[in-house]
């Protein structure tokens, strides 16, 4: 059986344009606030929805009515927009 042609590869360099820059090193880890508000976010949003649903609209705000929804789930949403900052 005849033995296979070695290729010679040439070593592989990264092209200069895609390199981290200074600007990607300087870049520091989140403050520790930043996780635990958003889980209190999240928490409290569902926390909300789960009372006003067992209360039939009278809690939180009873004057709300259905705006007590849009508060629980603004309070979520705000909580992943907190965390989409996290690094």
């Amino acid at each position: 059986m005849p033995k296979s042609q070695v290729r010679k590869k040439k070593v592989y360099t990264p092209p200069t344009d895609v390199r981290p820059t200074a600007a990607m090193a300087e870049k520091r880890p989140s403050p520790v606030w930043l996780p635990v508000t958003a889980v209190v976010l999240i928490v409290l949003g569902i926390a909300w929805l789960v009372v006003y649903y067992l209360s039939q609209g009278e809690y939180p705000v009873m004057s709300w009515q259905y705006w007590n929804i849009a508060v629980g789930f603004g309070a979520m949403v705000v909580a992943l927009g907190l965390l989409s900052k996290w690094r």
